[in-house]
């Protein structure tokens, strides 16, 4: 039987996760899972050596050299021969930036803080319900929204309103950013299966695939007939794919907090 697969600890999703050539028609694609993009940023980036990679990662030092040689393949491949490369999936948990084995000052959320104090407390009774914003509108890719709605609704009414700011923040980062702010409902568009993760495992309802008027979209779920998807996918890249698939942490892998094998 297979030894499984060990959860690898990452410190966030890469801010920017498809790369294709200019000036040429959609070629063949590559997919670098988010762990390879990590040994990557580690190594080639920030110099770490193969051992202190494998020590943040939680992982080995020839499963780090292993993932090594397969990303920067598919990093010459995409170079060498115009192929569109796109970064998602694998098995990954996010860190939490306090193990001791973490980068400490080049670590993403320790650098960038999840929580701005500028975002004002909900009464006791209410419930706020978050929703990625742009101009009024429902903006459609998750892991790039550069702000947030909040609605604060207490007996069917919404009683406050404010706009916030991501801080550049993308993709994981961001389901604490919304925990932190006290987000039990998330309306949106587009979004990756490892936001998705990331968001149930934080305890915050999400309602994907909706577009249109975010004030109104609010309003819709309140009396109940807002229509949503419940099997949304991201679907920002002109080829169709999943974005961000965080296999670790989903039932059906048996990995049971941010340590256990999948």
């Amino acid at each position: 039987m297979a030894r499984p697969t060990k959860c690898r600890r990452i410190c966030a999703e890469p801010a920017y996760d498809s790369f294709r050539p200019e000036g040429i028609p959609i070629s063949e694609q590559i997919n670098m899972t988010v762990d390879e993009y990590e040994v990557i940023r580690l190594i080639d980036l920030n110099k770490c050596t193969h051992e202190q990679c494998a020590q943040q990662m939680g992982i080995s030092r020839t499963t780090v050299t292993e993932i090594y040689e397969s990303a920067r393949y598919k990093l010459a491949d995409s170079v060498v021969h115009g192929k569109v490369l796109n970064i998602s999936g694998g098995n990954y948990y996010f860190c939490d930036g306090n193990d001791v084995f973490c980068c400490k000052q080049t670590c993403i959320r320790i650098s960038k803080p999840i929580f701005n104090n500028n975002i004002h407390r909900k009464g006791e009774r209410q419930m706020r319900i978050g929703v990625t914003y742009e101009n009024g509108e429902i903006f459609q890719h998750f892991g790039h929204t550069e702000q947030f709605k909040l609605y604060d609704v207490e007996n069917g009414e919404i009683k406050q309103t404010q706009v916030v700011d991501t801080n550049g923040q993308g993709h994981g980062a961001l389901s604490s950013f919304l925990t932190n702010a006290g987000v039990e409902v998330l309306i949106c568009g587009g979004i990756g299966g490892g936001a998705q993760a990331a968001l149930a495992a934080a305890g915050i309802q999400l309602l994907g695939g909706v577009s249109g008027n975010a004030d109104e979209a609010v309003k819709k779920y309140i009396s109940g007939q807002l229509n949503y998807n419940p099997d949304v996918h991201c679907t920002h890249h002109e080829q169709e794919h999943t974005c961000g698939e965080h296999h670790c942490g989903e039932d059906k892998h048996g990995c049971v907090g941010n340590g256990g094998n999948c």
